[in-house]
């Protein structure tokens, strides 16, 4: 099977958590991992929406979810969802103990006035 460019299997994830939330010390509602680099963001839901950040300044165009249970890719270049796609390393989501939105003791009682 020939992957699109964009998708490189063998990279693993940059971490639980979107990196740009824990070095400002911010929170998330939903976490993507870039499927080039591993990079993993925050949702467009989530206030700072770090997943869509890193996708334009770094022209890679995959992300798959990062949350338990969810396997599928979204294309910021087509706007296209797909279901499944190629197994990416491990891990394939967070920790299951860690709370979605997240992580625990930073999240705001009034979150929900934040989601996009």
């Amino acid at each position: 099977m020939t992957l699109p460019a964009g998708i490189d299997p063998a990279v693993p994830p940059s971490g639980d958590g979107c990196m740009e939330c824990d070095a400002a010390g911010g929170w998330w509602f939903h976490l993507r991992r870039c499927a080039q680099c591993g990079h993993v963001g925050c949702c467009d839901s989530s206030p700072a929406q770090h997943a869509t950040a890193h996708a334009e300044a770094a022209g890679h165009p995959f992300v798959q979810s990062f949350e338990p249970g969810e396997s599928w890719f979204w294309n910021y270049e087509t706007s296209e969802m797909y279901e499944s796609g190629p197994d990416l390393a491990p891990p394939r989501s967070h920790p299951e103990d860690q709370p979605a939105p997240g992580p625990a003791g930073r999240v705001p009682r009034d979150w929900t006035t934040a989601l996009h």
